[in-house]
């Protein structure tokens, strides 16, 4: 096996490595992208029931309520169950 070679194959296996860590990169950012929409849900779930039990309910509270849970039941089968922190 001659120099260049060798030195063809290690750039393909520096850019596979680097590929490789880009894609674990990417798929970590979306993870957390996906984490803080479904905290933004929660958030939202929780004043519409907050103001619920205050006596001051949203016009729409119980459909309000039915989205966000189902919004939360798709997160959790796309990422696994909601954990408390």
């Amino acid at each position: 096996m001659g120099l260049m070679d060798k030195v063809k194959e290690q750039a393909a296996a520096a850019a596979s490595a680097a590929k490789d860590v880009a894609q674990k990169g990417q798929a970590k950012v979306d993870e957390m992208q996906a984490r803080r929409g479904a905290d933004g849900v929660l958030r939202e779930l929780g004043l519409v029931v907050y103001l619920s039990r205050v006596d001051r309910p949203p016009e729409n509270a119980e459909s309000d309520i039915a989205a966000h849970v189902e919004t939360l039941r798709a997160y959790e089968a796309e990422h696994g169950p909601l954990q408390p922190e």
